[in-house]
């Protein structure tokens, strides 16, 4: 029988396969690193913006009692029943605790509530009617809302940190509604992050547009010397680039002793704990993220279109504008969406140079997160940021191509 020899064709065809094999084992490794350490944390806590599980475990008999009511009126004796046994067993499981602090996030006031009815558990003797022995003890258990509370939360599943997080709830009927005037905040913050990642954003385009292309056509000696100082920053920590804004702009600092000194002003300008502080600090810690993108654009831009246009009788300013300028928007795009994303997301900068009223969402991420511990709402506001830095880049690749952009 004939051995039949590989044809070229596929002997190349082979040595590609291998190829192929070899740079994907290579980077195996880091896949794997990203999926661990970056993919399954941030989908883990995504996923605790929905989760509900302290009603479903802290109160089993009384979540399936309770689906049998209509919401209307009170619930019947097996309810009032399921919840006296929940409640001596959760406090006996040292439960309540979790189990009061999601229900008080429903109805103020549901956590004195459960700690004085568990306290009084359990009765000395069974009672005749366990309602009259919960209404007995504290009336609010004759009050619809606390029972409405729990039969909204009988899923482990709940939308409710999401909708909290655009000032909206689930109302007794189970439908979505506005939220309460004295809960609705959320989205005054988004609306304050958003305006001042714009106007930040703003302010380090106007800057380091000039400053890039002044990068991009200086002889080289000079262009890495001013290079180096726009590097700089990267090499001091944020933490003192913001002490060092602070002594600079704060009302004997020696932004407003060489003012007055100059005599400009007589008295000395508010620069620090306002908005002004926090867009002065901002955009000096950013302004390098935003030039770097446009430099690296511009780095790939022949002259020659320039001169071309001025010799054929276009004015240089015209010529800038409608030849040059055109060929930058991918680094403008890149530079402005770096930079915006960024500054929705700084905490330390606002909470050490701002007054409250100019704090972020990530603010309160962060007082969620270390302060009253609580998770969902947490990583819903840090999730709704998510999703608007995705909405941004899907914008960026559609208008310009992310492709566009080559760092030199």
């Amino acid at each position: 029988m004939a051995i039949a020899i590989p044809t070229l064709k596929q002997r190349l065809a082979r040595a590609e396969r291998l190829n192929r094999w070899k740079a994907q084992a290579l980077i195996a490794p880091l896949v794997l690193f990203l999926l661990l350490v970056f993919l399954v944390p941030i989908v883990a806590l995504l996923f605790k913006s929905v989760g509900n599980p302290e009603v479903v475990a802290g109160l089993p008999r009384t979540v399936v009692a309770v689906t049998a009511w209509d919401g209307r009126g009170l619930p019947g004796e097996p309810v009032y029943q399921a919840l006296t046994e929940d409640l001596g067993e959760a406090r006996k499981n040292q439960t309540l605790g979790d189990l009061s602090k999601r229900l008080n996030m429903e109805l103020a006031g549901y956590r004195s509530l459960l700690t004085k009815t568990a306290r009084a558990l359990p009765f000395s003797e069974v009672p005749g009617s366990y309602k009259e022995a919960l209404e007995n003890l504290d009336e609010r258990w004759g009050d619809p809302a606390y029972w409405q509370a729990i039969r909204r939360n009988t899923s482990s599943v709940t939308p409710f940190y999401l909708l909290a997080a655009v000032d909206h709830r689930i109302d007794d009927l189970g439908e979505v509604a506005p939220a309460t005037p004295d809960q609705a905040i959320y989205l005054d913050i988004f609306a304050r992050t958003f305006w001042m990642g714009l106007v930040i954003t703003a302010i380090c385009l106007l800057l380091a547009y000039p400053l890039a292309y002044l990068l991009a056509n200086l002889p080289a000696r000079k262009s890495n010397l001013l290079m180096i100082l726009v590097l700089l920053p990267f090499w001091t920590s944020i933490l003192v680039r913001v002490a060092a804004w602070i002594v600079l702009l704060q009302s004997g600092g020696l932004i407003n002793s060489a003012l007055m000194g100059m005599g400009l002003i007589d008295s000395p300008l508010e620069l620090v704990f306002n908005r002004t502080g926090v867009y002065i600090s901002m955009v000096h810690i950013l302004l390098p993220f935003m030039i770097l993108p446009i430099y690296s654009v511009m780095k790939g831009i022949s002259p020659t279109y320039m001169r071309a246009a001025i010799s054929l009788g276009c004015h240089p300013f015209a010529s800038f504008w409608r030849v040059y300028f055109p060929q930058t928007y991918a680094g403008v795009g890149a530079g402005c969406l770096l930079v915006f994303i960024l500054a929705i997301g700084y905490y330390i900068t606002p909470a050490l140079l701002g007054s409250p009223n100019d704090q972020m969402v990530s603010y309160f991420v962060a007082f969620y997160t270390n302060t009253s511990i609580n998770w969902g709402m947490a990583t819903a506001l840090g999730g709704l940021l998510l999703l608007a830095t995705v909405v941004l880049y899907l914008i960026y690749n559609r208008l310009v191509g992310a492709s566009r952009l080559r760092l030199s």
